[in-house]
C-alpha cells in the first residue's frame, strides 16, 4: 500500500495552491519546510502536535461486523467481517459452541460489499447479495477492474462452510418456508431458484416497476412484493398455484413494509400519502400516513389505523428495513411521534381501539425486530442513555419494556432466534464494534480472539459528552475528546460533522461502518495531540422531532450553521484549545458543514477537509431531478457555502469519489472552481471508480493520512488563525 506522502506522486492527489507565498517543492520537502515554520511558529503556551503512540492502520485494523441476522429455526447466527477491505460471511451456532467461524474465502481488499444475508429454515445455507454497490442497481467497478463494473449478485454458501457459488444477478435473497426455494430480485424481475442448486434460476413475474422487497407468506403459497413506480408504490401478492398477482387496495401514493397475518390470509402495509413537498428543508406535518390490512387473494383492504394531524403525521421510519410487525395476537407493532419522539405504539390488526404507547420518554428507538415466534419485540433505542444504544424487549400484548443486559456500552442491531437467544452488535468508547450473545443477563463475543493484538485499545480515550448553546440559543450536542496525559497548554483542535444528517455519533465505536471509521480517526487525532469535538447538530437523529426538523434547516436557511458556530465558541471558550489552531472535517452533509463553516466563519477555522460535501443547494436539487420555484432556488442558494464564498480564506483539501450516487461529482467540481476563481489554497484528492461510502480499505486510509498530513501542516501555527485576518 501506499504511502501518504507518495500519494500525489500515484496521481491521487493533485496540489492546488493558490496562497501568495508561491512554494514550489515535492510533497515530502513541503511538508519539512512547513514542519519548519510550524516549530517556529509556536507560541509558548502552545501545545504542538507529536507522533502519535500508534498509527493510522493500527487503529483501522479491526474487522468490523454487520449485517447481523439470526436462525429462525435453529439457535444460530450469521454476520459480515468486513477485515481491512476483505469482507466474508461468518457463522456462530450450537453445533460449534456458539464461537463464530469464517464460512466463505474470499480473499483481498476487492471493493466488493457483502450484505443481505439470509438463513435458510433449517440453518443450513446461507443466501447473500455480493458486489461493487449494494445501493442501487447500477453495477460498479470499485476495484477499478480491467473486465469493467460488476452488477450486485445473489450467492449461496452453505453455513458450515466450504465454496460459494453464484446464483445471477439480483439482490434480497429469501428462503421459502419449507426451504426448497430461494428468490430474489433484479429491478423489475424476481426471480427463483431451486435452493439445493439443480438448474438455473427462471423468472418468477416481471413487474412494471422496480420490485424493492420479496416477503413469503408463512405457508410459502403466496409472495408479496413492493413494486416502486415512477411517483407511487404498489404492494402486489404472487400466487404460486395460480400464478396470479392480486394488487392490495391499490392507490396513488406510497405503500410499503408488507406483514403477513400468522394465518398469511391477510397482509398489513404502511401507506404514506403523495405529496408534492420540498426534501431537505424543515417538515414536521403533513397528510397523515395510515395502516391498512388486506385479503391476500381479493385484495380489498381497509384502513385500520391513521396517524393524528401535526407531530407523527409525516411517517418516520426506524433504521430497520421493516417498520411494521404483526405479532402472534394480530397487533400490529410500528414507530410513531406523537409524542415528538420516535416511539413504538401497537394496534389490533381488525382495527378495534386506539394505538397503544409499548414505549415512551424522551428518547428514540433505533432498530426493531419480531422473535421468530411474534411473541416480543427486540428493539434498541438512547432511552437512559442520551449518547449511547442499548437493546430492549418488550411483549406487545402487555408487560413492560425490558432491558437486555446492563453494560454501560453501545449496542444495536438486534436480533432474536429460535430459541429465545439474543443477539447484537457491541462495542464501548476503546472496544470496536463485534457480534455479541447475552447469557446470564451479560453480552458474551462471538468471535473472541477476532481483534488482533495490535490494536491499540490501552492508548485510546473515552469521550465525554456534552452540550453547548448554540448561536441562537438553542442547545446543541456532542462528544469530546481530550488527550491523555497532557499537560497545561493549549492544543490544536478540530470539529468533527457526521453525514447524514439524520444520524447521531455516539460515545464509542458507531455501529455503522463509516462512521465507525470517522470515530477511530477522531481517535487518532486526540493520539496526536489535538482535542476533538463530533458535534451533533439539528438536523439529527436522537434527539425528537424538534431538533431533526429544527425550523430553517439545509436548504430552507442552513440554521445547523448556528449549532457549527456554537461549537466554535464552545472550543474557543476551553482552557486547553488555542483558538487560532481549530480545525474542521466531516463526510457528505459532514463536508456540507465542513465548507459551510468554511465559508461562513473563516477567521475562526484555519483549514477543513471536506469529504464529497454539498457546495451548492440549488445546482444539487437540480442534479438530482428536484426543481423549486424561483423563490425557494434563491433561498436555497443562499443557504450554500457558495453564497458567501467571498469570505472563504481558509484552506480546504477536497476529497471526492468520482463514482458517489448520493452527492454528485458535479458539487465538488463546483466547489473547485470557485476555489480557484478566488484564489483560495486548497487541495484535491480524486478516489476513481469509488462510490459514497468508499468500498476498499485503501481508499479510506489514503483518505485519512491525506487529512492527517493536510491538519498537521495548517494546524500546528499559533499565527494560523491571525494570518487570515
Amino acid at each position: 500500500m501506499e504511502h501518504p506522502s507518495d500519494v500525489a506522486q500515484a496521481g491521487c492527489v493533485s496540489r492546488r495552491r493558490r496562497a501568495a507565498r508561491g512554494v514550489r517543492a515535492s510533497p515530502r520537502r513541503l511538508a519539512g519546510l512547513l514542519t519548519g515554520a510550524i516549530c517556529l511558529g509556536l507560541s509558548a503556551n502552545a501545545v504542538p502536535a507529536h507522533p502519535a503512540a500508534f498509527s493510522i492502520e493500527e487503529v483501522m485494523q479491526a474487522p468490523f461486523p454487520s449485517s447481523l441476522v439470526a436462525a429462525h429455526g435453529a439457535k444460530a447466527v450469521a454476520w459480515v467481517f468486513d477485515d481491512r477491505g476483505c469482507r466474508n460471511i461468518w457463522v456462530a451456532d450450537a453445533a460449534h459452541g456458539m464461537r463464530g467461524r469464517a464460512v466463505t474465502t474470499f480473499t483481498g481488499d476487492d471493493g466488493f460489499n457483502i450484505g443481505e444475508l439470509a438463513f435458510a429454515p433449517d440453518a443450513q445455507l446461507l443466501a447473500f447479495t455480493r458486489g461493487g454497490s449494494l445501493e442501487d442497481d447500477r453495477p460498479a467497478n470499485t476495484d477499478s477492474s480491467a473486465e469493467g463494473p460488476t452488477p450486485r449478485e445473489v450467492w449461496v454458501v452453505a453455513s458450515a462452510g466450504g465454496a460459494a457459488r453464484r446464483v445471477h444477478a439480483g439482490h434480497s435473497p429469501a428462503f421459502s418456508p419449507d426451504g426448497s426455494r430461494l428468490v430474489f430480485v433484479d429491478g423489475p424481475r424476481i426471480w427463483s431458484y431451486a435452493a439445493g442448486g439443480a438448474g438455473a434460476p427462471q423468472t418468477l413475474l416481471v413487474d412494471e416497476g422496480q420490485v424493492a422487497s420479496a416477503t413469503f407468506s408463512p405457508d410459502g403459497r403466496r409472495l408479496a412484493f413492493v413494486s416502486v413506480r415512477s411517483r407511487h408504490s404498489l404492494i402486489g401478492v404472487y400466487d404460486f398455484a395460480t400464478q396470479r398477482i392480486a394488487w392490495l387496495s391499490p392507490s396513488l401514493d406510497q405503500d410499503s413494509s408488507p406483514a403477513f397475518a400468522p394465518s398469511g390470509s391477510e397482509i398489513a402495509f404502511i401507506r404514506v400519502p403523495t405529496e408534492d413537498v420540498p426534501i431537505f428543508v424543515t417538515r414536521r406535518s403533513g397528510q397523515p400516513w395510515s395502516i391498512r390490512v388486506a385479503d391476500v387473494q381479493t385484495g380489498a383492504g381497509k384502513r385500520v389505523w391513521v396517524a393524528a394531524a401535526g407531530a407523527g403525521s409525516v411517517f418516520q421510519p426506524t433504521q430497520s428495513e421493516q417498520n411494521l410487525l404483526w405479532t402472534q395476537h394480530d397487533r400490529l407493532v410500528f414507530p410513531w411521534e406523537k409524542t415528538g419522539w420516535l416511539q413504538l405504539y401497537a394496534v389490533a390488526a381488525g382495527g378495534v381501539g386506539s394505538a397503544a404507547p409499548l414505549t415512551s420518554g424522551r428518547f428514540e428507538v433505533a432498530h426493531i425486530s419480531l422473535s421468530p415466534d411474534r411473541s416480543r419485540v427486540v428493539y434498541s433505542s438512547n432511552q437512559d442513555d442520551r449518547d449511547r444504544l442499548h437493546v430492549w424487549c418488550v411483549d406487545p400484548d402487555h408487560g413492560r419494556p425490558l432491558r437486555a443486559g446492563s453494560d454501560p456500552a453501545i449496542e444495536d442491531a438486534p436480533q432474536s432466534s429460535a430459541d429465545g437467544t439474543l443477539y447484537a452488535l457491541r462495542s464501548d468508547a476503546t472496544e470496536p464494534l463485534a457480534p455479541v450473545m447475552l447469557a446470564a443477563g451479560r453480552w458474551q463475543s462471538l468471535a473472541p480472539g477476532s481483534v488482533p493484538p495490535s490494536f491499540p485499545q490501552a492508548q485510546l480515550v473515552a469521550p465525554a459528552s456534552v452540550s453547548f448553546p448554540a448561536r441562537d440559543g438553542q442547545s446543541a450536542y456532542g462528544q469530546i475528546f481530550v488527550p491523555r496525559h497532557e499537560g497545561a497548554g493549549r492544543h490544536a483542535a478540530i470539529l468533527f460533522f457526521h453525514g447524514g444528517p439524520e444520524r447521531e455519533m455516539l460515545l464509542g465505536f458507531h455501529p455503522m461502518d463509516a462512521y465507525s471509521f470517522m470515530y477511530a480517526l477522531n481517535q487518532y487525532f486526540v493520539a496526536e495531540g489535538y482535542v476533538v469535538l463530533s458535534v451533533n447538530y439539528r438536523g439529527g437523529s436522537g434527539y425528537g422531532i424538534e431538533f431533526r426538523e429544527a425550523p430553517g434547516l439545509a436548504a430552507g436557511g442552513a440554521s445547523e450553521l448556528n449549532d457549527l458556530l456554537g461549537a466554535i465558541a464552545y472550543l474557543k471558550g476551553r482552557a486547553d484549545v488555542d483558538a487560532h489552531r481549530i480545525g474542521t472535517w466531516g463526510g457528505s452533509y459532514g463536508g456540507l458543514m465542513t465548507a459551510l463553516g468554511l465559508a461562513r466563519a473563516s477567521s475562526d477555522i484555519a483549514a477543513g477537509v471536506d469529504y464529497a460535501g454539498l457546495y451548492n443547494w440549488a445546482t444539487f436539487l437540480k442534479a438530482i431531478g428536484l426543481p423549486a420555484s424561483p423563490e425557494a432556488t434563491h433561498l436555497a442558494l443562499e443557504s450554500s457555502p457558495v453564497a458567501t464564498i467571498d469570505a472563504w480564506k481558509s484552506p480546504v483539501l477536497v476529497v471526492q469519489a468520482d463514482d458517489d450516487r448520493d452527492v454528485p461529482f458535479s458539487q465538488s467540481a463546483e466547489l473547485i472552481e470557485a476555489l480557484r476563481a478566488h484564489h483560495i489554497e486548497h487541495d484535491e484528492m480524486i478516489l476513481p471508480n469509488e462510490i459514497h461510502n468508499l468500498s476498499r480499505y485503501a481508499s479510506w486510509i489514503s483518505f485519512f493520512h491525506a487529512a492527517d498530513q493536510f491538519f498537521g501542516q495548517r494546524l500546528q501555527s499559533s499565527a494560523a488563525g491571525a494570518s487570515r485576518q
